[in-house]
Order: C-alpha cells, then sequence, then structure tokens
C-alpha cells in the first residue's frame, strides 16, 4: 500500500438540466391568449425560471394583453362568472377582449342570465364581481366606527 492519493472514480453529480416548456404552456401559466403573443414568443421553448421571471416583472406586451385581451376561454369564462362549458353552448369564440367581456356584462344577454344562474344562483340577475364590478345590494351593516362623533368640538 501506498500513501499516495487515490483517483476519485465515483460518478460526479450533474448539474440539473434547465426545464424547458412549450410556447403553449408558459402562455397557459401566464394566462394569456397563445395566438395574440409575439412571435418571439411563439416560436421557441421558454425555461421554467423565465416564465417565473415574466410573472414576477411582465413586460409590457404581457401586461397590455393581461388588461386588454384577448384573453383565452378560461379567463373570459372566469370574468363572465360562468364555466368554460357555458361559453360553448353559448356558441361563444375561444377568445374575447375585455372591451367584448363589459359588453356582454352591461347587455345581459338571456344565455348569460341563465348560465350564471345554474354556476351561481341570483347571480344572473344582481350585478356579479366580474371585471372588478361591486355587488348592486350591500349587506353591511354599521359599525361603530361608521358612526361620527362630532359632538367633541
Amino acid at each position: 500500500m501506498t500513501d499516495a492519493p487515490r483517483e476519485d472514480r465515483r460518478q460526479q453529480p450533474k448539474p440539473p438540466k434547465q426545464q424547458l416548456l412549450k410556447p403553449e404552456t408558459a402562455a397557459q401559466k401566464l394566462g394569456v391568449y397563445f395566438p395574440a403573443t409575439p412571435a418571439e414568443f411563439q416560436s421557441t421553448p421558454i425555461s421554467r425560471d423565465a416564465v417565473e421571471a415574466l410573472q414576477a416583472d411582465p413586460p409590457e406586451w404581457l401586461a397590455t394583453l393581461r388588461k386588454e385581451g384577448p384573453h383565452p376561454r378560461a379567463e373570459v369564462s372566469h370574468r363572465l362568472g360562468i364555466t368554460n362549458s357555458a361559453l360553448a353552448r353559448a356558441g361563444v369564440s375561444d377568445s374575447m377582449t375585455t372591451t367584448e367581456i363589459r359588453n356582454l356584462l352591461a347587455d345581459r344577454p338571456p344565455w348569460l342570465v341563465a348560465e350564471r344562474e345554474k354556476h351561481l344562483p341570483g347571480s344572473g340577475i344582481i350585478a356579479g364581481t366580474a371585471i372588478g364590478e361591486r355587488p348592486a345590494v350591500s349587506n353591511r351593516r354599521a359599525q361603530p366606527a361608521d358612526i361620527d362623533d362630532d359632538d367633541d368640538e
């Protein structure tokens, strides 16, 4: 036996591989309509780290798509307060802009009222919470902090 150091023949751990997502999957995770994304986003796979970075600090095109649309079917159904199946039954297109969604909520076609009533009873008649609108009826009771105490002055 010698005192010379031996060569370490154990397998060295490999560095982790960067996981890439298809552009369609990345668009779905970002909550945007894939055909409306820029061409460079559509053409190349994107890493999970890059998707997280886009979610944390969205570029201008992503912020615009999220705000104005066109939105994917899942987002449209969420904003209208109905299910994806309800959109299919109504024959609504796969994507809609924010303006189109607001117009539908303002017009309240019979199919939308019926589908909202199925999805959440009572929501077909009273204004819903889609796109930030508040319910028409408030169930809030007066709190002691709401009462004015101006008698001290």
